[in-house]
């Protein structure tokens, strides 16, 4: 019952996501540990703020304390880059993170980290599946206190070390002579310590909003996205912040609103960042995008001598592809992004702090930068449709889409068709679009970029046709 996908191990509560499973699970990495000859280094696991997510850090730390592993916890929620540069920093070989991401309330899960602080790539989590198929139940779990007298589970906070590289990596000075005012909303979740932390000790003013400890996040989707993020609209324009910064539930994705109430999508966001860190902080270095991301991002490393690299969707792609070509950045349309020197995964904490750095440094309005970009590079409107299916319908689709490659008659001419991850078609005219299924809930995902709305609306509906989603 458990299942790797895009985004690691993720289920209802209550119903994958329970104790069981989750020991499990840690069971079959501590098996893996000692196959591997690591077990002696030890894991580092931490926690946000879902329902049961502490007790589930704990209900895995006793299991592998009880085979003989030492388990460091992080006794507080704090986000997932916390613990993937901690697994960085100190050379582990594994951590692990309990949460669902941006998922709805009612889900928990779990996110693997291998060496160097990257996502678990499918190889890995292949592997730790093969051992979960040979635990044996039920698992056995000495009892948390015992553990921790034992030396086997050691509870600690490192969040000043985090806190402190990203302050060394970003212009401390040129923000506090900028004076800028920023709006927060950690959308309930754990950005809300590292993010303020970080801009008061930058002298920023805050306002902060959603900041509270709910396990529902305030009835809504702990994402980032425009229809979420209308209280913070308001608070950037009641308050005149010159920068709104939203978070998702675990703090490793963002989503920002311009100093006129603007909403910027996560590729306005890796836009302006790759922009900044090559024209004014004269970096170089490739960009590297999933395959459902802007490609204003390619036109802009064109421009400077670079190449953008596209990769299948989920962050161990853009993760492997940094490595390998040494990129200055990379992204996703759903509001990850990292940049050379700092973790090897997303971080909505470090990517927050470059946001507000830009703004300092060029000294003009985020609205005037993107403005600026779109004036030099072109217009094009991005449009995301999901759409949620039985069970049951899933083999016809995969059928239709990768067996059959069945494609609509489009009015736009085609370029080519790729079929790294679903289908993307590619237009002559410099949009495209892709199908392809979630990786972490049961939903079709299309996403679609061309020069206005009007025809990325159609070009959808097209798809949309051909695939009987419209009575859905």
């Amino acid at each position: 019952m458990i299942r790797f996908g895009t985004g690691g191990w993720r289920a209802v509560i209550g119903d994958g996501f329970t104790k069981e499973n989750v020991q499990i699970l840690a069971s079959a990495m501590a098996a893996k540990m000692k196959a591997e000859n690591v077990a002696d280094q030890g894991i580092v696991i931490g926690y946000d703020r879902r329902f049961l997510s502490k007790e589930a850090m704990q209900w895995a730390g006793v299991v592998f304390a009880t085979a003989g592993i030492k388990a460091r916890l992080i006794n507080k929620s704090g986000p997932t880059p916390l613990v993937m540069y901690y697994v960085m920093k100190h050379d582990l070989p594994y951590g692990m993170m309990v949460t669902a991401s941006h998922n709805p309330a009612v889900y928990n899960g779990i996110k693997l980290f291998t060496a160097g602080g990257r996502d678990a790539n499918e190889e890995q989590t292949a592997d730790v599946e093969s051992y979960i198929s040979r635990v044996t139940l039920p698992v056995e779990a000495m009892e948390y206190e015992d553990a921790k007298a034992a030396g086997l589970i050691e509870e600690f906070y490192p969040i000043n070390e985090y806190i402190d590289n990203i302050l060394d990596r970003i212009n401390v000075d040129a923000i506090r002579k900028a004076s800028l005012r920023v709006a927060l909303d950690p959308m309930y979740g754990v950005s809300e310590t590292a993010i303020k932390t970080i801009l008061l000790t930058a002298r920023c003013e805050m306002e902060t909003i959603h900041s509270r400890h709910d396990t529902l996040f305030g009835g809504k989707l702990p994402a980032p996205n425009e229809a979420a993020m209308s209280p913070l609209k308001t608070c950037v324009t009641d308050y005149r912040c010159d920068i709104g910064i939203a978070t998702d539930g675990d703090a490793d994705r963002i989503g920002v609103v311009d100093d006129r109430g603007r909403y910027l999508s996560p590729n306005d966001i890796l836009v302006l960042l790759y922009y900044y860190l090559v024209k004014y902080r004269h970096e170089k270095g490739p960009a590297v995008r999933n395959i459902c991301t802007t490609h204003m991002l390619d036109r802009i490393a064109e421009k400077f001598g670079e190449t953008c690299y596209e990769v299948p969707v989920g962050f161990k792609h853009i993760s492997a592809k940094i490595t390998e070509t040494d990129a200055l950045i990379g992204g996703e349309s759903s509001g990850g992004l990292t940049v050379r020197g700092h973790i090897n995964g997303k971080d909505g904490v470090y990517a927050a702090a470059l946001l507000v750095e830009m703004l300092a440094v060029t000294g003009k309005k985020i609205s005037e930068m993107y403005d600026d970009i779109q004036e030099e590079f072109g217009h094009y409107f991005m449009l995301e449709q999901n759409f949620s299916f039985r069970a049951e319908k899933k083999p016809a689709y995969r059928k239709l889409l990768m067996e059959d490659r069945v494609i609509p008659d489009f009015e736009t001419e085609i370029e080519r068709t790729s079929y790294l991850d679903g289908c993307k078609v590619y237009f002559k005219n410099g949009g495209w679009i892709s199908v392809r299924f979630s990786g972490t809930e049961p939903l079709l995902r299309i996403f679609c970029e061309m020069p206005d709305r009007a025809l990325a609306e159609k070009t959808c509906n097209a798809y949309k046709n051909l695939l009987g989603l419209s009575d859905q």
